[in-house]
């Protein structure tokens, strides 16, 4: 990745070598791993580590510890492009899912996660940011849809080989996290060796970025972010303690909710081009209340299996409808805040992912069902947020309140915050 080629001048190369194919690259090589490991986890803890709902709730806490300090990518950017750094970590992602069998113990498993936790959410901050430089305006929401669409493909076959070969070939926890760790490896050596680095035609301004108009962008990443933890920690966690799912039967499941994502993701994508990310984040948001609600049911009344698998995958496609968010910062954003400002969102966003995880352990072992009936009143908060964005979102015209307000004028990259 030595070769510097401007943006403009992508449409030169070869399809294979263009940002697109390199953004598809990427989107196919960070599930593989971090899909595996998400398969695998519940099962592997309890079975390795004996991990309760308190501990559960402790490993996620440290997972999502690198998410809140992503506000260092900024940083990292002043030695490191962009481009570059997110390959490196998809390496680290790989690399350290590819150990994770080998340290089955508490304190074992935090630290690996914490690795692969830095790998992981370091590459989605640079690789939202690249998205957002690399995309048209007109064109992102389509090809946002897409590349989530090769996400869900590259993840099914990982589900698929596990579910066809776990039983067959006795396969273990750690062949399995072996295996995803160096394709995934492997993924983003290629992606190093045969792509050129583009140069985006803004200079990304290498300081925090803080603006006071985009605070209701910052608001619904905070929520988002509550909402996804309670989601990924608990529902997965429910479906193995609560239902004695096996490791292929949560693997199944998940595959059904891959199939699912891999046709609605570009439909999603039109969706949002056509009717507006205000409509689709309240439509989103008002499914979420309905969905959490009836896991909280699940628990309190004794609802059954079919319910719960049934929700998890609806709760799944609900994750896809977010990239709504995405593009609504994209028309409203200066070009040069995309990447400083893609780096305070994702701290923002896992802002209570830190302590949520851990808090909620405790309530999950005195209420499991309290867990689900506090989501659906987060996105209820989300829902009369998404209210307050306009129709057509634009700089100066961030919500409904700042109508016919002109953006104030930015500062030069690398001027002082505001």
């Amino acid at each position: 990745m030595t070769k510097s080629t401007p943006l403009a001048a992508a449409a030169s190369q070869p399809i294979w070598r263009r940002p697109v194919a390199l953004l598809v690259l990427m989107a196919a090589a960070m599930p593989i791993s971090f899909a595996t490991w998400s398969a695998l986890l519940n099962n592997f803890v309890i079975e390795a580590a004996q991990f309760d709902g308190h501990d559960i709730g402790w490993l996620h806490t440290v997972r999502e510890i690198p998410g809140f300090l992503s506000f260092g990518v900024v940083f990292v950017l002043i030695f490191v492009r962009e481009q570059a750094l997110a390959v490196i970590s998809l390496c680290l992602l790989g690399i350290a899912t590819a150990m994770t069998a080998y340290f089955p113990s508490l304190g074992g498993i935090l630290t690996i996660t914490f690795l692969s936790s830095v790998g992981f959410h370091y590459y989605e901050t640079v690789n939202q940011s690249l998205q957002l430089q690399w995309l048209k305006k007109e064109e992102a929401p389509r090809i946002l849809g897409k590349l989530l669409a090769v996400g869900s493909f590259a993840t099914l076959i990982s589900y698929g080989l596990i579910v066809l070969l776990w039983d067959s070939l006795g396969l273990t926890y750690n062949t399995v996290f072996m295996i995803a760790g160096a394709v995934t490896t492997s993924l983003a050596l290629a992606a190093w060796f045969l792509f050129p680095h583009y140069e985006a035609p803004n200079p990304q301004r290498k300081h925090l970025v803080l603006r006071k108009r985009y605070w209701l962008y910052y608001l619904l990443q905070f929520m988002a972010g509550a909402r996804r933890q309670i989601f990924v920690v608990f529902a997965g966690f429910m479906m193995v303690e609560r239902f004695g799912f096996d490791v292929h039967e949560v693997t199944s499941l998940f595959m059904i909710t891959l199939l699912c994502n891999m046709v609605t993701a570009p439909m999603i994508g039109r969706a949002v081009g056509r009717f507006g990310e205000r409509n689709v984040l309240i439509f989103e948001y008002t499914g979420l209340v309905v969905i959490f609600s009836l896991y909280g049911g699940i628990y309190m009344f004794g609802w059954g299996l079919a319910l719960a698998a049934t929700l998890y995958v609806i709760d799944n496609l609900f994750f896809f409808l977010a990239m709504a968010l995405k593009t609504y910062f994209q028309k409203i954003a200066d070009p040069g805040d995309i990447a400083p400002t893609a780096a305070v969102a994702f701290t923002i966003n896992h802002i209570a992912a830190v302590f949520l995880p851990a808090a909620l352990g405790y309530l999950w072992l005195v209420s499991p069902g309290g867990v689900f009936v506090l989501a659906a009143g987060m996105a209820g908060g989300s829902l009369v947020l998404a209210l307050l964005i306009p129709r057509h979102p634009v700089p100066g015209h961030e919500t409904i309140f700042a109508r016919g307000l002109p953006a104030p004028a930015d500062p030069a990259p690398n001027s002082p915050a505001e």
